[in-house]
């Protein structure tokens, strides 16, 4: 076998158990280097400080490549934030039914999950790297269910139409995990408690979808009047989460019709509650951005509280 660098993205392209079989295979000195090389990152993934939870209202995927308060919110997010070793994105666009599973693709592909956008939309790349190890690790935090192991997976318009403005270098490895829709939000939520370990291994965990999401509803002229009912809804949240009132979010249809205008389908709503479910205690949430977009879309994206 020939001498060579393992890198990070090579490291993650292999489990741990082959990955030392090999090292073995190789002359005592080289050996020696490889697992110095192996113990320092490994070290390093560690030994990081606790990642904040984040959820992106996205919106409408044409944010991608628009300039506006929204965007430049998400850019000046990425600023602050402490360089995390990877980032898990829980997306209202990868819906599964009967299971859970995890992206273990080490290059995953841009989708573009959409149609009927102008061609500059189809011209946008983000060629971070997948991150095998730790979504495999994932695997292994989860008690509850079987996750499974996707192999195709890449990063969907929920994931890359947001992290272009907070990672642009896109460096940082990303991997996502599907949301199964035949289960109720309790589920939803319970199954975030089970990531928590990820946030102390430096992962950034990021809920991407829209706490108010109707597409019937939307008016796409640029100074849509928001309706009422949208931002009944969206107050609603906001102060449910200010006063940690979760369990009232988990039964969001007993808010009547404010919530079955803004919640018509969960698909959006759901990644909230992995944000939610993934907070500690005595952690509190700021607000990071807060509108209501083409009257029916909010765009509400809170984090935890330095």
């Amino acid at each position: 076998m020939p001498i060579k660098a393992f890198s990070h993205r090579y490291f993650c392209n292999m489990n741990r158990k082959h990955f030392l079989k090999s090292l073995f295979l190789l002359p005592a000195g080289a050996l020696a280097m490889q697992l110095k090389d192996f113990h320092k990152e490994a070290s390093d993934f560690s030994a990081s400080q606790k990642m904040p939870v984040l959820f992106i209202g996205h919106g409408n995927p044409m944010n991608a490549i628009f300039d506006n308060s929204f965007t430049r919110t998400l850019s000046d997010l990425g600023k602050r934030l402490e360089r995390p070793n990877a980032v898990l994105v829980v997306s209202a666009h990868w819906l599964t039914r009967g299971e859970t599973s995890v992206a273990v693709s080490p290059n995953p592909e841009t989708i573009y999950d959409f149609y009927g956008f102008p061609p500059e939309m189809y011209q946008v790349k983000y060629p971070a790297p997948g991150s095998p190890a730790t979504a495999r690790e994932l695997v292994q935090n989860v008690q509850s269910i079987q996750v499974h192991e996707d192999h195709e997976m890449g990063f969907d318009h929920g994931a890359w139409t947001i992290l272009k403005h907070i990672f642009p270098k896109a460096d940082i490895p990303v991997f996502q995990l599907s949301i199964d829709y035949n289960k109720p939000p309790q589920w939803h939520f319970d199954l975030a408690a089970e990531l928590k370990k990820l946030r102390e291994k430096g992962v950034l965990i990021i809920g991407s979808g829209n706490i108010v999401h109707n597409l019937r509803m939307m008016d796409f002229q640029k100074e849509a009047a928001q309706f009422e009912w949208a931002i009944e809804f969206d107050e609603f949240v906001k102060n449910k989460i200010a006063s940690k009132d979760f369990q009232s979010l988990i039964n969001y249809q007993e808010q009547g019709r404010a919530a079955q205008l803004s919640v018509p389908t969960n698909d959006h709503y759901l990644p909230m509650l992995y944000s939610l479910g993934l907070l500690d205690k005595k952690e509190e949430v700021s607000f990071t951005f807060e509108t209501v977009q083409n009257g029916s879309i909010s765009m509400r994206c809170f984090e935890t509280a330095a």
